[in-house]
């Protein structure tokens, strides 16, 4: 390990009717804890949202680690497995290098207010990897996840919170809004990988009329036009269709590996010839229409998980999972059917994440997709 304190990882997983069989449940399985645990990763299923402080100190004071980030999803995931629709737990604890880390605030989620922090690790050490967790009902998360990648030099991965009422983040204590997690010192290995969970069915189109989110025009042709002739006349019969299988896929500007950002179709104007996305759009821009396919999704998770392998050479020590609400059982019809990809691909390791309102991957919010952060 180069001389490094040598890291360990230990994962818990547990569901229950109330938080306090759940999170003892989680305890318990953490011990013996590794020598020297030092920061814990905490994810939580929608039925625990309004018990996450009461976990959080609960788990402090059981395992007397103080430093915790986390997020709400609709389902939380650990080695082969995933819970949905249950009071679910799932925990990741690190023995790090002391210096390794430092945990941020959505108050602190910029290069600006970092920089000014107080704390000389900021001005000693260059992170280059951030583990982040957000808020999906502010406006500007795409924007607030793109700045703090760029001005900061950070290649980020996480997820947006899922909860009915409560999709709050775990960052040192329970906390809304914004942007929050964890950066990790340069020498604590990681490598990372993006599966898409839909799959084009046309061209790349260029849009030659828009105005804020509504594709009027592709090229210079209606967009409902070229829309319906790349989806096919089965589905063009009937639009309602489309609804949670078609979406609008948005290329990823300089990918070598054809990457795109999946958006919703959210309405279409069928005398305008209009489609309105869930993404700003503007004349210029590249646009495809892709669809939801759990065939297709299986293959790309293989594709990742192959690439991840070679990379990391061995076992990972550790894990993180990054799911789509929409992928899991909701898109492969089975529980737990990418967790036991991860393990029959990669071996038997700690891991722990969530299945969240999006994804974030370098300095981008994607949507349908997985992103894994193996510790090596």
């Amino acid at each position: 390990m180069s001389g490094l304190l040598e890291r360990h990882f230990a994962a818990a997983h547990a569901e229950g009717e109330g938080w306090a069989a759940v999170a003892k449940a989680c305890a318990d399985q953490l011990e013996p804890l590794p020598p020297g645990a030092n920061l814990g990763f905490l994810y939580a299923t929608d039925a625990l949202a309004g018990d996450l402080g009461s976990i959080l100190t609960f788990l402090r004071e059981r395992t007397r680690i103080a430093d915790w980030v986390g997020s709400v999803g609709l389902g939380v995931c650990t080695t082969g497995r995933d819970s949905f629709d249950v009071p679910a737990l799932a925990v990741l604890v690190a023995a790090l290098p002391p210096d390794g880390f430092r945990i941020f605030t959505p108050a602190t989620a910029s290069a600006a207010a970092l920089a000014a922090s107080p704390d000389p690790w900021f001005s000693r050490v260059r992170p280059m990897f951030g583990i982040v967790h957000g808020d999906p009902r502010d406006a500007d998360i795409a924007q607030r996840i793109g700045a703090l990648a760029r001005d900061a030099s950070l290649f980020l991965v996480g997820g947006l919170a899922a909860s009915a009422e409560a999709p709050v983040q775990v960052a040192g204590r329970v906390v809304e809004g914004g942007l929050s997690g964890v950066l990790l010192a340069p020498d604590i290995p990681v490598v990372t990988g993006l599966t898409q969970g839909c799959s084009p069915i046309g061209p790349v189109r260029r849009v030659t009329e828009a105005r804020d989110n509504i594709l009027m025009a592709l090229d210079d042709r209606p967009a409902l036009e070229v829309f319906k002739e790349d989806i096919g006349e089965l589905l063009s019969r009937d639009l309602r269709r489309v609804a949670g299988q078609i979406f609008a896929g948005f290329p990823v500007a300089g990918s070598d590996t054809g990457d795109y950002l999946v958006r919703n179709l959210v309405a279409i104007d069928v005398p305008r010839q209009w489609l309105a996305v869930a993404e700003s759009v503007a004349p210029g821009d590249a646009v495809l229409f892709c669809r939801r396919d759990p065939a297709s999704a299986a293959a790309d998770m293989s594709r990742m998980l192959a690439g991840l392998q070679r990379r990391a050479n061995a076992v990972p020590r550790a894990g993180l999972y990054f799911s789509c609400v929409a992928r899991g059982p909701n898109l492969f019809g089975r529980p737990s059917e990418e967790l036991a990809m991860i393990r029959d691909a990669l071996g038997e390791f700690p891991l722990a994440g969530f299945f969240g309102n999006g994804e974030i991957a370098h300095d981008r919010l994607y949507g349908y997709t997985g992103v894994l952060a193996l510790f090596l």
